[in-house]
């Protein structure tokens, strides 16, 4: 599908007062609508991070300390917004993170998301703690672009069978997701005494799958609260190492990207043990309060690896100029994650539709005014650092 941000910035100004009515523009009004239409703890849970959630706030404050500094008499009448990403060519310079639980937000859940990231192009990446199993989202996304996460379980047989579900269900990637071994201390959650999880919702994956299934005593609809806490207990894989995670290369013929990577060793480690790519996150603030915002630490990892990997980054993005300050300083895309969250609460398929739509839009406008006609173009000249 092509999007032209001119024709979609006009259709607003021709839509007049009911145009402006309908649904929001800005993520800001995206949030507020989503606080009013959901109970404390469905919110609390998407829009909440660690601690104090020191780190949610820096995510989105380290963007502001970039500028982006345009040039001019350039010919942008044509805009390329297009990127290559593990020999595939995707039309955006973005993907959708993996959020788990999305039925607590609309009882479509990620079937939604799914349908909306097809129509657009934009893949998506389906979270390890969906409520709508891996074949659902396949089913319903057709041969569109889709990742599959995984949080890796203690039992290697029942990440075997998450690999090869993932496969069979046409994902061409597996995210391997390692900083969440432990839940967060979140304080948001922990005041509203929410945990999804507890009810059944986020465990499509788990309770669709024949290797977890066999390990249980009793199947989920005669005893929840045990499958519950054994797929929960399968989560805390505190006993994750480097040599798990070449265990898993070794079993998918799919590229294995590393999600939670903020240290540059820790980037060198990686590429080390063969891994395809690598994602700068640090859980959108969600995990361990207080520490380095991603667009801080991406620098020094795209440094690290020298181009022998793509490097993504997530967590803080939210507009179409972060995107850019996020390709000028190295990385080869980004992930969208709360916006397309808020939108899904408000107006599920539609709403959805509409974030990623004017995310487009706003991106390719901002890369023309920015004197740059693709997205290639856009390098480390294209932004400054402001000092203090």
């Amino acid at each position: 599908m092509t999007i032209n941000g001119e024709e979609i910035q006009m259709r607003y100004y021709e839509s007049g007062d009911e145009g402006a009515k309908a649904l929001p523009v800005s993520v800001e009004e995206w949030e507020e609508r989503a606080r009013k239409k959901l109970a404390a703890g469905p919110f609390g849970y998407v829009t909440g991070g660690a601690g104090a959630g020191d780190t949610m706030r820096a995510n989105i404050d380290a963007f502001q300390k970039y500028r982006i500094r345009p040039r001019i008499c350039c010919d942008t009448t044509k805009r390329d917004l297009s990127v290559t990403l593990l020999g595939k060519r995707f039309p955006f310079p973005f993907l959708l993170a993996p959020i788990g639980v999305l039925s607590i937000l609309h009882p479509d859940a990620e079937l939604a998301v799914a349908q909306a990231a097809a129509k657009l192009g934009v893949p998506y990446i389906l979270s390890n703690v969906s409520t709508k199993s891996m074949e659902e989202v396949a089913e319903a996304m057709g041969d569109a672009l889709r990742w599959f996460q995984l949080y890796p379980p203690i039992n290697s047989e029942l990440s075997k069978s998450f690999l090869q579900r993932a496969e069979a269900a046409g994902y061409s990637a597996i995210v391997v997701t390692v900083d969440s071994t432990l839940l967060g201390w979140r304080e948001t959650d922990l005041s509203n005494v929410y945990l999804p999880f507890l009810t059944g919702q986020g465990m499509g994956n788990y309770f669709t799958d024949p290797v977890f299934l066999a390990d249980l005593e009793e199947p989920p609809e005669k005893n929840l609260k045990a499958a519950v806490k054994k797929a929960l207990d399968e989560g805390n894989n505190t006993h994750f190492t480097w040599k798990e995670l070449e265990w898993i290369k070794q079993q998918t013929p799919l590229p294995v990207l590393l999600k939670g990577v903020t240290h540059p060793d820790d980037a060198v480690l990686a590429v080390e043990h063969g891994v395809d790519g690598i994602i700068v996150s640090n859980h959108g603030g969600r995990q361990l309060d207080g520490a380095v915002a991603t667009l801080e630490a991406l620098p020094s990892i795209c440094d690290a690896v020298r181009e022998k990997v793509p490097v993504i980054l997530d967590s803080g993005v939210r507009r179409g100029a972060d995107i850019l300050k996020a390709v000028s300083l190295g990385a080869s895309a980004t992930l969208i994650g709360r916006p397309f969250a808020y939108a899904l609460a408000v107006a599920g398929k539609m709403g959805v539709e509409s974030v990623l739509e004017n995310l487009i839009a706003e991106t390719e406008l901002q890369l023309g005014i920015s004197g740059r006609g693709s997205i290639r173009e856009v390098d480390h000249s294209l932004v400054m650092k402001v000092e203090g």
